[in-house]
């Protein structure tokens, strides 16, 4: 049996591929902040073969735990999907800089230190890693500099870190998103810290949590490297590297109620 952790798979993106890798034979090692929901999640699933640690992904210690739990358990590990994230919907001058520093912690800290600390396991399995990007990591997006910042550094890293591990049969898939119906965006962080209250602006069409899963399941099978699964973000990414000044100028008009 393959064995699959989850980061962030209590609700939104991380429990539909939860559900999504369980379907598929999967065992999984499955983790959120929230305990009670994880463990509802870890229920519904059937308890053989699923485990559970709750825990902020960016403490060490968690990070440790579910290494170590995935070598009790099962004794292997063959897909580490680093999932769980945050946002901000802020405008920078006025956004607490500690909001940066919590979006940078989770968003692109915690996956590159857990995965480090994967390695050895999925070295023995020649397994994959899974990282969750977005298209804010390759293109400015007003209101959401904290964001933006941590997911172009967890692409750089993990850019990186493909071409240096692929000596060890170690695979990665970025998946590179837009906007997608979560809690990510319900839970968004305001200026000072507080979940935000005004309405999220969007570009192209806002995707389920459970079509953009059988995405990534279906690319993961067939080995894709790198997964854009919105053209129209996508081409918005190539406007921004070809025109950046009539980038601005429609992104400014689409984004103007978030900067009052």
């Amino acid at each position: 049996m393959q064995i699959a952790l989850i980061t962030g798979a209590a609700s939104g993106l991380g429990w539909e591929l939860a559900r999504a890798y369980h379907a598929k034979g999967y065992g999984l090692l499955l983790n959120d902040m929230n305990a009670d929901c994880l463990a509802e999640r870890v229920a519904t699933l059937g308890k053989e073969h699923v485990y559970g640690v709750s825990g902020d992904i960016t403490d060490a210690d968690v990070q440790r735990k579910l290494i170590r739990t995935c070598e009790e358990h099962f004794g292997r590990l063959d897909v580490l999907i680093n999932n769980a994230g945050i946002t901000h919907r802020s405008p920078t001058m006025r956004t607490d800089p500690a909001v940066f520093r919590k979006v940078m912690a989770v968003d692109y800290h915690a996956p590159a230190e857990l995965t480090l600390k994967a390695l050895p396991l999925l070295q023995l399995t020649q397994g994959q890693i899974i990282a969750i990007g977005s298209m804010a990591g390759w293109m400015p997006v007003l209101g959401r500099a904290g964001y933006c910042a941590a997911k172009s550094a967890l692409a750089q890293f993990f850019e990186v870190l493909r071409a240096e591990v692929r000596q060890d049969g170690i695979s990665m898939l970025m998946v590179y998103p837009s906007f997608l119906d979560t809690p990510i965006e319900r839970n968004a962080l305001g200026a000072d810290g507080h979940a935000a209250q005004h309405k999220r602006s969007t570009i192209g069409k806002v995707r389920g949590a459970d079509w953009m899963a059988e995405q990534i399941l279906k690319a993961h099978e067939k080995g894709v490297e790198r997964l854009f699964p919105d053209r129209g973000s996508w081409l918005a990414s190539l406007l921004w590297r070809i025109a950046p000044s009539f980038y601005y100028r429609k992104m400014s008009e689409r984004f103007a109620g978030e900067m009052g």
